[in-house]
């Protein structure tokens, strides 16, 4: 959607006496500040890295990338966009911008009169939201530069360590500030929402800023994500998204990927209760080395209803995961899904899981079987409090609700999807079931993850392909991943 089809935010106008003179008075700081700024630049290394780090691990490369407040463009550059465009009111810091990275669009201009093309896939405003004049205005701003799936990522100074800042100036440590907006986590999203913005993720971060070997590391990687010393961070962190509007524009088409092994005889129930969705439903089967006859039921039906859309293919690997990606890799559709073919997710639901995602209410939506009563024999009672454990520990972990991590139904958009496959790599090829590939690609682009509640069936053919104990043990292992490449790094 184009920047000139959404609807135009109410925006508030400035007060040119007192916000010329508050800019002016902030120009000639920053002015300053980039004549002298290898004097100052020296203390702040080693958070400046910090920063970066964080924003890389929201930033894929070759993005399409807007910094308001980029100073001389170090970060800008560190996220490796394939077009970046920094913003700064300073003329003397775009200079030094320009002159260091030619390859990037540097231009001068007021973030409250912004002005910078687009639309960008990221918008970073990183330590800038405490020294401007009218925060909500500039947030407004961002509206005319953003498309649905756009992320604003933005870290601002917690005033916990206001103290500490004032025995770093009067030691020369650092510059001393102007006086700056007092912001908690929760002023910030209060402004978001009120310019039309949704936060996704709010975290405290760098709890001790200088490079400090051993400490630094136990502080600012695990320390600090923990109650309740989370409290401790230096900045905050928040990343948010445009709030959805109303759908526009031709129902897209919906790829229901279907991996089948061993299910002959619920196949003629997929064909016959998938339902249409949107644009139309395409149904691609991928069929996993069965010892019955599942390919053979499967192509009797495609004979029996040569108008449908469906595509057979046989798995060459193993595993669900591999079966899901080949199956998204041949689909057409703009929207994926998931559904497992032992029918225990009834397939009458999946209009459901499309208009959550067509709403826009969710980015990737989350089946949950734990919610209401199951059938009997559905799930095994230690398999449901299996299940309930690791909800609470991805929760934890991921920053967002997972109340179900293995329920075999999930949507999201193509283009999200291949954001994930394309970065799969952070991760590695060690979840034969394809969810967490999914869920941790989610959570690590900061989707809007919504959870669905859904009644849970007792399959009716075949046996369960799920192995308690050592299906259990990797997901304990998919728990240690998270830690490793989510919530500590």
């Amino acid at each position: 959607m184009k920047p000139s089809e959404r609807r135009a935010p109410a925006v508030t106008p400035p007060v040119p006496s007192k916000q010329g003179e508050y800019t002016r008075r902030r120009r000639e700081y920053w002015g300053d500040y980039a004549a002298h700024l290898d004097r100052w630049q020296g203390p702040r290394a080693y958070y400046h890295r910090k920063v970066m780090e964080l924003f890389r691990f929201l930033v894929p490369p070759g993005a399409r990338v807007l910094e308001i407040g980029c100073g001389n463009g170090d970060l800008l550059a560190g996220l490796n966009p394939a077009y970046g465009v920094g913003i700064d009111f300073s003329p003397e810091m775009i200079a030094q911008a320009r002159q260091k990275y030619p390859q990037l669009q540097f231009f001068a201009q007021d973030a409250h009169e912004l002005d910078a093309g687009g639309p960008f896939d990221y918008v970073i405003l990183s330590d800038l939201v405490n020294d401007l004049w009218d925060v909500q205005r500039v947030f407004e701003m961002l509206r005319n530069h953003v498309h649905p799936g756009t992320r604003i990522g933005l870290n601002f100074y917690s005033h916990l360590w206001a103290i500490p800042r004032m025995i770093a100036e009067k030691l020369g440590l650092a510059r001393p500030q102007l006086p700056q907006n007092w912001l908690t986590a929760e002023d910030v999203i209060n402004l978001l929402q009120l310019a039309d913005f949704e936060p996704i993720r709010v975290s405290c971060e760098i709890m001790w800023p200088v490079r400090t070997p051993l400490l630094d590391t136990s502080l600012n990687r695990y320390l600090v994500r923990l109650w309740p010393f989370r409290w401790l961070g230096i900045t905050n962190l928040v990343i948010a998204r445009p709030k959805p509007e109303d759908p526009r524009g031709p129902e897209p088409v919906v790829t229901v990927v279907v991996p089948a092994r061993n299910e002959e005889g619920n196949v003629p129930q997929i064909f016959d209760r998938v339902p249409q969705m949107g644009g139309g439903t395409e149904l691609i089967f991928v069929e996993g080395h069965s010892s019955d006859d599942t390919y053979g039921a499967i192509e009797r039906e495609m004979a029996r209803r040569p108008e449908a859309r469906v595509k057979l293919f046989r798995q060459t690997g193993k595993g669900k995961g591999d079966a899901v990606r080949l199956g998204f890799a041949e689909a057409s559709g703009e929207v994926l899904m998931i559904l497992d073919a032992d029918l225990t997710v009834p397939p009458e639901d999946l209009p459901r899981f499309y208009a959550a995602w067509r709403s826009g209410t969710g980015e990737f939506i989350n089946g949950v079987r734990l919610v209401y009563p199951m059938e009997d024999g559905a799930m095994r009672p230690i398999n449901f409090l299996g299940n309930k454990f690791f909800s609470l520990a991805f929760t934890w972990l991921l920053g967002q609700s997972i109340k179900d991590t293995l329920c075999g139904t999930k949507v999201l958009g193509r283009a999200e999807y291949e954001t994930i496959a394309a970065n799969r790599a952070y991760f590695g090829e060690i979840d034969p079931f394809g969810d967490f590939d999914l869920i941790f690609g989610a959570a690590k682009y900061h989707l809007r993850i919504v959870d669905l509640p859904v009644r849970y069936r007792e399959r009716v053919y075949g046996e369960t392909n799920i192995q308690r104990w050592s299906h259990g043990w990797l997901l304990l292992r998919m728990v240690a991943l998270a830690m490793r490449r989510i919530k500590f790094v």
